[in-house]
C-alpha cells in the first residue's frame, strides 16, 4: 500500500504540473510570443519543487542541487554537450555541402516549433531571454523530473525502477507541443501520431541518459549543464541551406544525443564495475 500511495504523491505533482504546462501552452501560448519560451509554468515548476522538497523533508542534495564540485560538474556538463554537438553539427554541414546546398552557421535566436524553428532575431535582448529561459528550463526539469521524482520513488523503488518511471513521465511530458500543432491545423492526423511518437520516444530516452548522469555523478548539476546545452544550441546556432535553415536539425538533434547516450551508458556500466 505504501508503494502505491509512494507513485500516486509522484503522479499528483506531475499532473498539477502538467496541467499548468497545458494551461500555458494552450492558453497564455508565451512560446510564440516575444518571450519565445514557455517560461510560467517552468517558474510555478520550481516554486512546487521547493514546497515539495520541503513537505517531505527532503535537502537541496537529496534533489539533485548537491554544492559539492558542482561547478566542475555543471562545466563538465556543458562541456560535454557541445563535444557531442560539435560533432553532429559537422555531420549536418557536411551532408549539406555534399548536396552542395550549404550556406553558413548562423547565430541568432529562434523558438522550437515541430513545425520547424520559429522566429529570428539578433537583438542581445532576445539572447538573453534565451539563456534566461533555458536555464529555467534545466532546473526546474531537472530538479522535477530527475531530482524530486527519484527522490521520492525511491523510497519504496529500485534506480532502475525510478528512473525508467521518470524517463517515461519526461517523455509524455515533450508530447504537448504536437498536440497544440494539430489542434491549430499545423499537422494532419498522420503528422501528429509520428511527431508523438518520436517526441515521447526520444525524451523518455533522454530523460533516461540524465538520470544515469545524475547517478554517477550524484548529482544533478552535469545533467542540467547537458540539457542546457541541448536545448540552447537548437535555439541559437543554426545550419543554413539555399533551401532554408535547419533542414536536417532533426538529424542533428538524432546524433548528438546517440553520441551522448552510448558515452553515458558505457560510463554507467563501468562505474558500477568499479563500485563492485
Amino acid at each position: 500500500m505504501k508503494n502505491k500511495n509512494i507513485l500516486t504523491s509522484v503522479l499528483l505533482i506531475y499532473l498539477i504540473c502538467f496541467v499548468l504546462r497545458l494551461i500555458e501552452y494552450f492558453l497564455l501560448r508565451t512560446d510564440s510570443t516575444v518571450i519565445g519560451e514557455a517560461l510560467f509554468h517552468k517558474l510555478a515548476g520550481i516554486v512546487i519543487l521547493i514546497n515539495f522538497a520541503c513537505i517531505y523533508k527532503y535537502k537541496a542534495g537529496e534533489v539533485g542541487f548537491s554544492t559539492d564540485k558542482c561547478g566542475i560538474k555543471l562545466a563538465a556538463g556543458l562541456l560535454f554537450g557541445i563535444f557531442c554537438f560539435a560533432i553532429a553539427y559537422f555531420v549536418e554541414v557536411q551532408i549539406a555541402k555534399s548536396s552542395g546546398s550549404y550556406t553558413g552557421l548562423k547565430f541568432y535566436v529562434t523558438s522550437y516549433s515541430v513545425n520547424g524553428n520559429l522566429g529570428n532575431q539578433t537583438g542581445l535582448l532576445f539572447f538573453a531571454l534565451c539563456v534566461f529561459g533555458n536555464i529555467v528550463n534545466v532546473v526546474m526539469e531537472e530538479g522535477v523530473f530527475r531530482g524530486l521524482f527519484i527522490r521520492r520513488l525511491q523510497e519504496r523503488f529500485s534506480y532502475a525502477s525510478t528512473a525508467i518511471i521518470s524517463a517515461v513521465l519526461f517523455g509524455f511530458w515533450h508530447g504537448v507541443g504536437p498536440v497544440r500543432s494539430y489542434i491549430d491545423g499545423d499537422l494532419s492526423t498522420f503528422g501528429l501520431i509520428m511527431n508523438c511518437l518520436i517526441l515521447i520516444l526520444s525524451s523518455a530516452v533522454v530523460g533516461y541518459k540524465y538520470g544515469l548522469i545524475t547517478k554517477i555523478t550524484g548529482s544533478g548539476f552535469m545533467a542540467m549543464g547537458d540539457h542546457f546545452v541541448n536545448n540552447t544550441l537548437v535555439n541559437i546556432l543554426h545550419v543554413v541551406s539555399v533551401n532554408g535553415a535547419d533542414q536536417l536539425q532533426i538529424v542533428r538533434i538524432s546524433i548528438a544525443q546517440t553520441i551522448s547516450f552510448i558515452i553515458v551508458l558505457i560510463w554507467y556500466f563501468y562505474s558500477k564495475r568499479q563500485t563492485r
